[in-house]
């Protein structure tokens, strides 16, 4: 059985790292080359690191942050912001990232993923979907949660994967730090549509979070920031944890 993964978030805004509550109200998380370190140290399977500002002010990923970073871990690293283009992912791949993540630039224009696949290969490419509930219905969004769409969020994971992408990262902007748990009715429903692995994003707050998102909500992956970056949980208590309720982890 594949171990399950858990993946602390790093998200930047000018070099630092921040988290906020439903997409807003950052406050400051502390320096991301060190947090990284930490965390790889701590016994984290992956990492992901967001620019989460370089979509919306239509500037590039912090390309020498990420190799600062790079120099730092030695588990996989996950690299998005603002990637748009073979060129961007070239300069994050060569400055230490093992993995990219795109979202708006995909939704935007499809072909993208085809193109990195293609040239990269789908091991390394991760489509990101950020999505609210709205009158029932999963909705995507872009630019980190500021524009909405009408696109279907189980629609468009089905053609993340036909399109080659090797996994998707789902954050439910309605449990997006609230830590009132993942939202794993639908991440369930996306596991079952698509044979990718899917990472679980937004709202863990407890151990048991954890727990139920890989038994109720088949999650593959578990990401989480605030409670990493505000030591309110240990990875290490966490995969002890999860251990004993049976769920395969990485000790």
């Amino acid at each position: 059985m594949l171990t399950k993964r858990i993946i602390p978030c790093l998200d930047i805004k000018d070099g630092r790292t921040v988290k906020g509550v439903n997409f807003v109200d950052l406050r400051d998380a502390g320096d991301p080359v060190e947090l990284a370190a930490i965390y790889a140290q701590e016994g984290a399977d992956e990492l992901v690191f967001l620019d989460i500002s370089a979509t919306e002010e239509k500037r590039k990923t912090l390309a020498e942050l990420v190799y600062h970073v790079g120099e730092k871990v030695n588990i996989p690293f996950t690299v998005g912001g603002g990637i748009s283009s073979v060129e961007d992912v070239d300069i994050l791949l060569k400055n230490g990232a093992d993995k990219v993540s795109i979202n708006s630039s995909a939704v935007k224009r499809p072909e993208l993923i085809n193109e990195l696949v293609s040239k990269f290969g789908s091991q390394c490419i991760v489509v990101a979907i950020d999505a609210k509930r709205i009158d029932d219905q999963w909705k995507v969004h872009l630019v980190g949660g500021k524009v909405p769409t009408e696109i279907d969020l189980f629609q468009w994971a089905k053609e993340v994967e036909q399109r080659g992408a090797g996994e998707i990262l789902f954050t439910s902007m309605d449990h997006d730090g609230t830590k009132n748990g993942f939202a794993n009715e639908a991440l369930a429903e996306l596991s079952a549509l698509v044979n990718i692995p899917v990472i679980a994003s937004g709202g863990a707050g407890r151990i048991s979070h954890f727990t139920d998102t890989f038994s109720e909500g088949k999650a593959d992956a578990a990401l989480a920031a605030s409670i990493f970056h505000f030591k309110e949980i240990s990875i290490k208590e966490l995969k002890s944890v999860l251990r004993e309720e049976g769920i395969p982890v990485r000790l």
